[in-house]
């Protein structure tokens, strides 16, 4: 995992209270998902793109939801469904990507780069 990955996230100095939970949360539902997602390293720089401070709040949001659908256990179709339990967290992933992409910096790509080159 990148540990410093040159992001203030939200802007508080990273003291938010849930932030470690939500991150553990995140990169333990990835790693899982890991071979049933193509686009990972595209979901994991939208999570570096969800906490920079300098998003905007709507493509934050957009964000945040479909991140936080990605790592709740309960869901339209369980993730624990051989082949299919991904597919609804696909979907939701692709059109939030989709709806703020102009918003994914270079920067969000490479911290996600390297963050899965970490935890390879």
């Amino acid at each position: 995992m990148a540990q410093q990955s040159g992001f203030d996230f939200f802007g508080f100095g990273g003291k938010l209270g849930d932030e470690d939970e939500v991150r553990e949360k995140f990169w333990r539902t990835a790693k899982k998902a890991a071979r049933q997602i193509p686009f990972m390293e595209e979901v994991v720089a939208a999570y570096y793109c969800a906490m920079d401070k300098n998003t905007p709040m709507r493509a934050k949001g957009i964000l945040l939801a479909a991140l936080g659908y990605f790592v709740l256990p309960v869901d339209v179709i369980p993730d624990f469904v051989f082949g299919l339990g991904f597919t609804d967290d696909i979907a939701v992933l692709t059109a939030a990507i989709t709806a703020v992409s102009a918003h994914i910096t270079p920067a969000h790509r490479q911290a996600a780069k390297d963050a899965i080159a970490d935890k390879g």
